[in-house]
């Protein structure tokens, strides 16, 4: 089940914890992988982590807006089609909004919602034409219920529910299904650096007693991309151990 045999995924912020997860999972279904981040080292090291023959890598910095508008299009000129596109890059530049500095702001906009948007552009083109694809955006559990001194970025995060929604009417018709993963707290580099009070403090709020890991986001999203999935759409699956139940 949830075989991505013979399709194509590209995936933005390849590798953070949970891009590197899915890039593995995805591999580990069949799929070739174009990794995309903005470290071409990380990129490399993460591509000899993988079988050979199975990956490629395009670097990409989501904030300039000629590279983004480019990168789909070089993935698809490289391995000739993109069959998946995986929208996981995000930024933090956390701050109460009081004092929010307008660079903060823009900044997480650019790369966790505006990116995403220049990304999925060319794909429902390319996606619509051959009459299949699959876009998932990966979203946040703070997009759908907020966070103090995050506002830029549950901006991002709870505009990126409402394009998946916009594109999944709009793209329906033509066998292309558009849906977003919102995580809650998942054992990752940006959550390793909390302090166990703080851990604790979080925990107290999950029913499950426990962060989730990486590879629960990974499973979720080879579920969306496969066959299995093809009667969801506009879809936002919350994994978060209970934290939010929409």
């Amino acid at each position: 089940m949830f075989r991505l045999d013979g399709k194509k995924v590209l995936i933005t912020g390849a590798t953070g914890g949970i891009g590197k997860a899915i890039c593995h999972f995805l591999v580990k279904q069949g799929a070739f992988v174009v990794m995309s981040g903005t470290n071409a080292g990380k990129l490399e090291t993460l591509q000899a982590e993988l079988p050979k023959g199975q990956t490629g890598i395009l670097p990409c910095n989501l904030e300039d807006v000629d590279s983004v508008n480019a990168l789909f299009d070089m993935a698809e000129h490289n391995h000739e089609q993109i069959d998946i596109l995986v929208n996981n890059a995000g930024i933090t530049r956390d701050g109460l909004a009081m004092r929010m500095k307008d660079d903060d702001w823009e900044s997480v906009l650019a790369v966790n919602l505006s990116a995403a948007f220049r990304l999925c552009r060319p794909a429902v083109k390319a996606m619509m034409k051959r009459r299949y694809g699959r876009i998932i955006n990966i979203s946040s559990v703070v997009g759908a219920m907020g966070n103090p001194g995050q506002a830029n970025y549950v901006a991002a995060k709870a505009g990126l529910i409402g394009l998946t929604k916009s594109l999944a009417t709009e793209v329906a018709t033509r066998n292309v299904t558009v849906n977003a993963v919102a995580p809650g707290f998942i054992q990752t580099a940006m959550t390793d650096i909390l302090t166990e009070q703080q851990k604790e403090r979080i925990l107290m709020g999950v029913p499950m007693g426990k962060m989730g890991q990486p590879e629960d986001i990974a499973a979720a999203i080879a579920f969306l991309a496969s066959e299995e999935a093809n009667y969801i759409t506009g879809h936002t699956l919350h994994i978060n151990g209970g934290l939010y139940m929409a």
